[in-house]
Order: C-alpha cells, then sequence, then structure tokens
C-alpha cells in the first residue's frame, strides 16, 4: 500500500538527468557487487570440489582460476549488455527498469552457476566411474599332465 506522497512522488515526477545517473549507478554497483561476491564465493568452494576432480592440486587451481576469468568475462559483459535502458517517463519506470535488469543478472548467474555444476558432476562421475572394457582374466592354466615312462 502506497501513501499519497509515494504515489505523487513516483508516478508524477519526469526522470531527470541525475536521477538516471543515481539508477546507472545503482546498477552498476548492484551487479559488480553481486558478480565479484559470487566469482569469489565459487572459487574457494569450487576449488575442494576440483580437487576431487582433478587428481593434480596444481591442475585444480589453474582450472579453478581459468574458470573465475570466464565467470567474470562472462557475467559482468551480461550485466553491461543489460545496462541500456530505455526512456523512462516516470519515477516507477526507472526504478521498475532497474529491478529487472536486476533479476535478469541474477537469473543468469543461476543459470551459468547449474550449467558449470551439471558438467563437473559429469566430469566427477566420469572419473570414479570403472573402466568400460573389463580387466583381462588373471587365471591360470594347469601344467599338462606329467608323461609317465615305461
Amino acid at each position: 500500500m502506497t501513501t499519497p506522497f509515494a504515489t505523487t512522488l513516483l508516478a508524477a515526477e519526469p526522470i531527470t538527468d541525475q536521477l538516471a545517473i543515481a539508477f546507472y549507478g545503482g546498477y552498476a554497483v548492484i551487479a559488480v557487487a553481486l558478480v565479484v561476491w559470487l566469482a569469489r564465493t565459487l572459487q574457494r568452494n569450487g576449488e575442494v570440489f576440483l580437487e576431487n576432480v582433478f587428481e593434480d592440486d596444481g591442475m585444480a587451481r589453474a582450472v579453478n582460476q581459468l574458470l573465475v576469468v570466464g565467470f567474470y568475462l562472462l557475467n559482468l559483459g551480461y550485466a553491461l549488455l543489460l545496462y541500456k535502458v530505455g526512456e523512462a517517463a516516470a519515477l516507477t519506470d526507472a526504478f521498475n527498469g532497474l529491478v529487472e535488469r536486476v533479476g535478469l543478472l541474477l537469473l543468469s548467474l543461476g543459470v551459468i552457476h547449474l550449467i558449470n555444476m551439471a558438467i563437473f558432476w559429469r566430469i566427477r562421475n566420469h572419473n570414479n566411474s570403472p573402466a568400460s572394457t573389463p580387466p583381462a582374466p588373471t587365471f591360470m592354466t594347469p601344467p599338462p599332465p606329467a608323461r609317465v615312462a615305461q
């Protein structure tokens, strides 16, 4: 429920350049903070998982670092694509645009995270699965019976 003051403030005020810049700045701060926080969290907790996937700890750290760089590039690039805002006639339009863009960014972060987890789950299961061909049998054939001399 909105008060008459909030309704007047949100609906009647036209968007000024300063207000638009404030919304752009707010989006930039929120987007970068979310991406950085999530990348650091995934880097810290993902290294333990990757050490289990790869036998070599150096390889696990290298893959983890490459994943973090890719995560930054993909998600900050997507956040910048969402940064473009159309015309907003009122404060409510600007606020709705900000919320919509942050929501799209969060959805993309979640989808990318789930895809990464599915890929590493498959790699882990592939590394832990038994070989597809069974090992050769290790039985011994008995020696032939000795000849009895007559």
